[in-house]
């Protein structure tokens, strides 16, 4: 795990003093909202439906024990005891006081945390795959460029000011855990065939109300060149992003409205100008970086083997959650454990101050001190050895976080919606826990299969509704909230957006729709290995709209 330097520590001390004066003139009367927004946007201070919210970065995902304990802290004395994980891997309290921010602030410094730059039109938090230095199948680790991606950019004078919010992920694996091709810029670690390391390049991914699914301009990128390369895509976006209209102001309309080949063409003339200068990578830099990020020298525990096989004949139930909530770890006598915080009927995202201490303590005990945040809003412990899995379960059972749903139809994805967000036309979080309650059987689960359910309460789709298998759309019509079915969306190697099947449904008939188009797959599967995307993929959502709205009308 990164570890601030003396100038991290004075960058984000001398951030919070600023910060502090800032919200002082606010309170005084000094400044008017208008003048305060753009101040608090770049500290992670929203203005939401009832209260402000607080967005805390988690650069790519990774969190010690010491800083987990101090979001749960946080999340006691300064809101209404809970946290909500977050698409973006960052965590976001609803109820802070205006007045008690800056405090927040300064107590997550003491842990080498911040807000900075999780709001406003500036490159947001750096995601990376949450399995990221332990997956079997990884090229290699990509947490050091994304923390070099995340000191290139913080407070960047030059695009702080961008058109709009900038994001971008990055993975090192051979399967997109990260979903980069839904970013702004994706880069994919790779190497070539002379074994260098480098990446694929990927940009104007992105949803919202025109979504689209990034292009590849360039094959490899060598390592050297990431920091030089990353700025011409800035600096064309920068120069040529509409300011005239929000809604067309992302690099995914520049690249629409340009093309592919030109924008390319725009931003290899400019790294030309860039790519002999200062901004080349040193080896030496990439490997003190990286060095941070070494695996943890993990012991021998080969008893696991044995251990693991009979606890799991003696209890079904531990049994179930290791076949669904723990993956393979690059040490073989380790596992990956994925904490589900999608209890059935629960908020997906949120935890609770308790169980954010005793993830703390598991972590600090079990997992070589180390936690993850997933961009589908759930917790990773990273090094479990096997021969602790059931000890592990049985704390986390206690607290209500050993939920066996690891990517199954219950792991939803939810954005705040309507219960929070002041953009939101439909309520969000209703319809995931009536979801969650119907198809909360085990069993029923275990048959349906892999299933990815996203949900966003209005058209900017924080949910991620455009790449869910199934996608809901919660939007207003004549005042009343109707939901939106896509089906076929995904957010991985074969990234697709979702098509909209047609009219939406009343909230008291969203879930039954639902259950229809689950039906319908387990119907036309051609065996129980065939998931839901294999299928939708193979017939169209012909047999799906057949069965939601009755045989389409016969011309004359």
């Amino acid at each position: 795990m990164y570890r601030y330097d003396e100038f991290d520590h004075a960058f984000v001390r001398e951030r919070v003093e600023q910060y502090r004066d800032q919200v002082d003139r606010r309170v005084s009367g000094e400044i008017t909202e208008d003048q305060f927004k753009p101040l608090r946007l770049m500290n992670g201070v929203y203005l939401q439906l009832h209260a402000y919210m607080l967005r805390v970065a988690v650069p790519y995902g990774t969190l010690s024990s010491t800083q987990m304990r101090r979001l749960a802290h946080i999340a006691r004395v300064y809101d209404r005891g809970y946290g909500h994980f977050t698409t973006r891997q960052n965590i976001q309290y609803n109820w802070p006081k205006l007045v008690d921010t800056p405090k927040i602030l300064e107590e997550l410094a003491e842990v080498e945390m911040h807000a900075i730059q999780t709001s406003g039109n500036c490159i947001r938090n750096v995601t990376a795959d949450h399995f990221a230095g332990v997956a079997a199948d990884e090229v290699a680790d990509p947490r050091p460029y994304a923390e070099i991606l995340r000191q290139w950019s913080s407070v960047h004078p030059e695009f702080s000011f961008l058109p709009r919010k900038f994001k971008i992920a990055v993975t090192g694996a051979e399967r997109d855990r990260a979903a980069i091709q839904t970013h702004d810029i994706g880069l994919h670690l790779k190497k070539n065939d002379a074994g260098e390391l480098g990446f694929a390049v990927y940009i104007g991914g992105g949803q919202g109300r025109t979504p689209m699914v990034a292009k590849l301009i360039r094959e490899f990128l060598p390592e050297s060149e990431l920091l030089s390369y990353t700025t011409a895509i800035l600096r064309v976006y920068n120069l040529f992003g509409r300011r005239d209209n929000k809604y067309k102001a992302r690099i995914k309309i520049l690249v629409h409205e340009t093309g592919t080949e030109e924008l390319t063409a725009q931003i290899e003339a400019e790294w030309e100008k860039l790519r002999a200068g200062e901004l080349a990578l040193p080896d030496a830099d990439i490997a003190a970086i990286t060095s941070y990020f070494a695996m943890p020298d993990l012991p021998e525990r080969s008893e696991g083997w044995a251990l693991l096989a009979a606890e799991k004949k003696r209890d079904a139930q531990f049994a179930a959650w290791v076949q669904q909530n723990v993956t393979a770890h690059k040490n073989p006598d380790y596992g990956v454990v994925t904490i589900s915080l999608k209890p059935i009927g629960g908020i997906p995202g949120d935890a609770s101050d308790v169980q954010m201490d005793l993830i703390a303590d598991i972590a600090e005990a079990y997992s070589q001190d180390e936690i993850r945040v997933t961009h589908e809003q759930n917790l990773v412990l990273p090094h479990v050895a096997l021969a602790d899995l059931k000890a592990v379960y049985d704390q986390l059972a206690g607290a209500e976080l050993a939920t066996a749903n690891n990517n199954l139809i219950t792991d939803i994805i939810a954005c705040p919606g309507l219960d929070y967000c002041a953009l939101a036309n439909a309520r969000s979080i209703p319809v995931a826990q009536e979801i969650s309650n119907r198809f909360g059987s085990a069993e029923r689960q275990l048959e349906i299969g892999e299933l990815k359910i996203k949900i966003s309460g209005c058209i900017n789709a924080c949910g991620h509704h455009h790449v869910g298998h199934i996608g809901i759309l919660g939007v207003e019509k004549k005042g009343a909230e109707l939901y939106q079915i896509t089906l076929g969306g995904s957010a991985d190697n074969e990234t697709s957006i979702g098509e909209i099947v047609g009219r939406g449904f009343e909230p008291e008939k969203i879930t039954d729709a639902i259950e229809t188009v689950v039906d319908t797959y387990l119907g036309l599967r051609t065996s129980p290995e065939e998931t839901f995307i294999q299928a939708y993929r193979r017939v169209g959502a012909q047999p799906f709209k057949t069965a939601l709205y009755g045989e389409p009308a016969k011309a004359a």
